[in-house]
């Protein structure tokens, strides 16, 4: 990275500063507030800024162009407010390639890695940008051996010998950029909780862009907890499987024990889901469906053998969705289906998330947490729970494209599927 030794004299403050680098941002970077962002955060982390060049598009689908000249005291200063707003699309104007470096161990990157956003980012090898494939928060870059592709990488996944990109040299990120209400549907999207909006407007456009994904290429994924079951809410779940609208499954042991439970039992930790009242023994329900689907070897097992022959868990098998069971260190039995291995749980979920476009998180605070750190940015995603503080956690951890519909399940869905048959 070329830093000068001379800093902006436009500003005045930037005279003590020794170290300075000029970077330049492109797209809707006015409208998008991502200017304005990048300032206050050159200032926050101690440097100073002038800006050397500016055009503005005069039209909201115009791109604009920025030219800055970043300073700071330090030569650490500086880096530190590089790699800052580097997330934000600021790229140096003086390009450099990449600097690669071969993993010494299994298990764990280089000193000094690339820690990856959700945002797409492309990186510089041999005076060409090339685009980062499967991207994901939180990750590593590893580099192909001929030097043509790269991807992202979780470091439990990293190989001794693989090529890691260190640092940020040579790398750039193309931040998300803000559609205009009157092109996109999900035009919600202006707020993070919509906690006191019209929860009908809400819904019907959370319908309108779960039927533009079933028409597109994309799949939608649905991240389910066992309020679902518990609220009486599971045959409205049930008839969004049978007519398309869940092409993915991601759930826990609960979500599963719970649904068949009430398959089995009529009851959901063992309350009557017909009178709401308990039940006699009902606090073993959930134990004996488990033991009667472990005995039979698989859910799958259970549905064609004609035990099991209702709920989410029967229409994923009749309707051939797929589905990840995760399980966690509370969990009873747990079902044959559940993977115990949080590490291979994620494998499996980050192999399956390729291809979708659309995500609907339904009261699981953990489970939304986790599949949030596997999407990239472009994944639109709506997460509802009666709690708002799931939604802040979700864009806290990075999953900023969250959008909040705080409201109670059984009332969500079922408003869902009543605006997705006025569409049809």
């Amino acid at each position: 990275m070329n830093h000068s030794d001379q800093s902006a004299s436009e500003n005045p403050s930037s005279k003590t500063s020794a170290f300075s680098e000029e970077i330049e941002l492109q797209g809707h970077i006015i409208d998008s507030l991502l200017l304005p962002k990048i300032l206050d955060e050159i200032t926050v982390l101690g440097g100073d800024f002038s800006i050397n060049e500016i055009s503005i598009g005069q039209l909201r689908s115009d791109s604009s162009h920025a030219q800055i000249t970043v300073s700071a005291r330090d030569e650490e200063t500086l880096e530190n407010i590089l790699t800052h707003i580097a997330q934000h699309g600021a790229v140096p104007v003086q390009q450099h390639d990449c600097v690669l470096e071969p993993a010494d161990m299994d298990g764990a990157f280089p000193e000094g890695f690339y820690c990856t956003t959700n945002q797409k980012t492309q990186i510089r090898i041999a005076g060409n940008w090339i685009p980062v494939e499967l991207q994901e928060m939180d990750c590593g870059i590893v580099v192909s051996p001929d030097r043509k592709t790269a991807h992202c990488l979780p470091m439990s996944d990293v190989t001794q010998g693989e090529l890691v990109v260190i640092g940020n040299q040579g790398s750039r990120v193309i931040p998300a950029e803000r559609s205009a209400p009157e092109v996109s549907g999900f035009s919600f999207m202006h707020s993070t909780v919509s906690s006191e909006k019209p929860k009908g407007v809400t819904v019907r456009e959370i319908a309108s862009e779960m039927r533009r994904a079933k028409a597109g290429t994309g799949k939608i994924l649905i991240v389910a907890g066992p309020t679902v079951v518990h609220t009486g809410s599971r045959d409205y779940f049930s008839e969004l499987i049978r007519e398309g609208y869940v092409n993915l499954l991601f759930a826990g042991n609960a979500l599963a024990t719970h649904d068949i439970e009430e398959s089995f039992y009529g009851t959901s930790l063992g309350i009557s889901m017909e009178h709401g009242g308990s039940t006699e023994e009902g606090h073993e329900h959930h134990l004996r469906s488990i033991n009667r689907i472990r005995r039979l070897g698989s859910i799958k097992n259970a549905v064609d053998q004609g035990v099991l022959k209702s709920g989410i868990m029967y229409e994923c098998v009749k309707n051939q969705v797929p589905y990840v069971l995760a399980g966690s260190i509370r969990d009873d039995g747990p079902l044959p289906d559940v993977i115990t291995d949080s590490i291979a749980s994620q494998r499996k979920m980050r192999e399956m998330v390729q291809g979708v476009s659309f995500c609907l998180m339904i009261a699981t605070t953990l489970h939304s947490i986790a599949v949030g750190n596997l999407l990239p940015a472009s994944v639109k995603v709506v997460c509802v729970d009666i709690n708002p503080a799931t939604v802040t956690k979700l864009a806290d951890r990075g999953t900023f494209q969250t959008v909040g519909l705080v409201t109670d399940v059984e009332p969500f869905l079922r408003v869902l599927l009543d605006e997705i048959n006025k569409l049809e």
